[in-house]
């Protein structure tokens, strides 16, 4: 398992985001035979290749959403109210309707080790990041499309199925 650089994988990235993004429009509008089954065998590759503990940039740049069956759980094995750790911790936003951390990078991240300190009863979005195989390929490829300039897993998948698939 490699360790991520993670100013390597920004520029990287970066530099290939339209045609990561662009190669997935297309896939979805026209999905190769037997999509899901080779996006499962992909993610085997990836996580044989990626260790998430030398990067957390999900932590560190975006938020999970916090359902009420997690703020229940978690509040509970932090030993407050679902109330006080709402208060303490999240906002309500809106425009999406969902709970979310009030900043970044997520306030249960140890910075030195990038290991987080509610992992055992963490949030069901961060349980299944960068959610690869959550759901038929198809049908989460615009998660996928945000998630490649996060997350070093989800970009090696991209770029292993554009070296499979010919657009």
């Amino acid at each position: 398992m490699e360790r991520v650089n993670l100013r390597s994988f920004k520029q990287k990235s970066r530099h290939h985001k339209k045609a990561f993004r662009r190669f997935l429009g297309k896939i979805e509008k026209n999905p190769p035979r037997g999509l899901h089954k080779m996006a499962e065998e992909i993610d085997k590759e990836v996580w044989a290749e990626t260790d998430c503990l030398s990067c957390a940039n999900c932590c560190k740049t975006m938020t999970p959403t916090f359902t009420e069956k997690d703020i229940k759980r978690i509040s509970q094995h932090l030993e407050m109210t679902p109330d006080a750790f709402k208060s303490k911790w999240l906002h309500f936003e809106k425009k999406d309707k969902d709970w979310v951390n009030n900043k970044q990078p997520c306030q249960f991240l140890n910075l030195k080790d990038n290991k987080c300190s509610i992992y055992i009863v963490r949030p069901e979005s961060c349980a299944g990041f960068p959610h690869l195989t959550k759901k038929k390929m198809v049908d989460y490829i615009h998660v996928h499309q945000q998630n490649v300039e996060y997350c070093p897993a989800t970009y090696k998948m991209v770029e292993k199925m554009m070296a499979l698939i010919e657009i």
